[in-house]
């Protein structure tokens, strides 16, 4: 049994993660912000099944007040930390770059401070497969050099790779940095594509496609994720980074077809040019999360949209 703190706790993934967690035995502390880049009530909701455990507990608060991040390490003793907590998202990185450095590095740097000093067994931190930029040099490895990411939102989760770098080698943090790719699944954020095409969809609407439909995604089903995410707070490294993809790649009018297909509703396609911040494709070299971690995603595109779209169902009225 470990005590793991998890930043963003209420967020898609860490709410599944906090779940999965407490399945196993281990005791969980989530800290989350509810700002209101989404309505915090569907946080809060992420969340029900997690707060009803007697072996979790919340902390409201944002990681940027580093007070606050101290007490929380000094009062949850965590053995293990996953930080997810970011402000995520390429598009709204491009209006507001100051608020995403302000989160995204200067409190992820409250966290590192904290691991340094506290002394947790390892850090597992959220990076994002932004970091690879506009590249087309595909399958994407771990071992490329990410120095020209597109948005500030990439820059801001190269910056944190760089961080946990230094106090890797200079303050001994053991961390494993985890590139997700396009994760979806049940609770995904309603500002992503899969679920504001499903909506579309599902009310009669048209759905938006940002160019030709050809950029191609590898799209990562949530379990997938936590599977890997989990084996990762089960074994330390000094340092290592890890792409957390499906290794298949996905084009947007393939994706949107499949949405179709489940919903049982024709896609009307609003064509739209591509948007500053897009890239032409995203592909996950996984062997190296095989070798070490020995992570192997299962999910299908078909069965993980399927799963999608049944949760919605369930969970909007349509």
């Amino acid at each position: 049994m470990k005590r793991v703190l998890i930043t963003g706790a209420a967020g898609f993934i860490g709410s599944h993660l906090a779940e999965a967690l407490l399945a196993r035995g281990d005791t969980v502390a989530g800290l989350d912000e509810f700002n209101d880049y989404y309505d915090p009530a569907i946080k809060r909701r992420n969340l029900e099944k997690a707060r009803t455990h007697e072996a979790f507990s919340l902390i409201e608060g944002d990681i940027c007040d580093e007070a606050l991040v101290r007490r929380v390490f000094e009062e949850a003793a965590p053995d293990v930390v996953v930080h997810l907590a970011a402000r995520a998202g390429v598009r709204p990185s491009l209006k507001d770059p100051n608020l995403y450095h302000r989160v995204n590095v200067i409190g992820s740097q409250h966290i590192l401070d904290a691991c340094r000093d506290f002394k947790p067994s390892h850090l597992v931190f959220a990076s994002s497969s932004s970091v690879y930029g506009g590249s087309t040099a595909v399958p994407f490895t771990e071992k490329d050099p990410v120095m020209r990411p597109i948005s500030p939102y990439a820059a801001t989760k190269r910056m944190n790779e760089l961080q946990a770098h230094v106090y890797s080698h200079v303050y001994g943090v053991h961390v494993s940095m985890l590139r997700f790719f396009t994760v979806y699944g049940p609770r995904q954020r309603p500002d992503m594509a899969i679920h504001m095409f499903t909506k579309a969809l599902l009310n009669g609407d048209s759905v938006p496609m940002f160019g030709d439909g050809s950029t191609r995604r590898d799209y990562t089903y949530i379990d997938d994720i936590i599977d890997g995410v989990v084996r990762c707070v089960d074994r330390p490294f000094r340092y290592e980074v890890f792409n957390l993809g499906e290794h298949h790649t996905t084009t947007l009018r393939e994706l949107i077809d499949l949405i179709a297909k489940h919903t049982g509703r024709p896609a009307k396609i609003d064509r739209k040019p591509l948007q500053p911040g897009d890239v032409e494709i995203t592909y996950a070299d996984i062997d190296h999360a095989r070798e070490l971690l020995g992570y192997n995603p299962s999910f299908s595109m078909d069965e993980g949209i399927r799963r999608f779209v049944a949760w919605y169902r369930e969970t909007h009225a349509v």
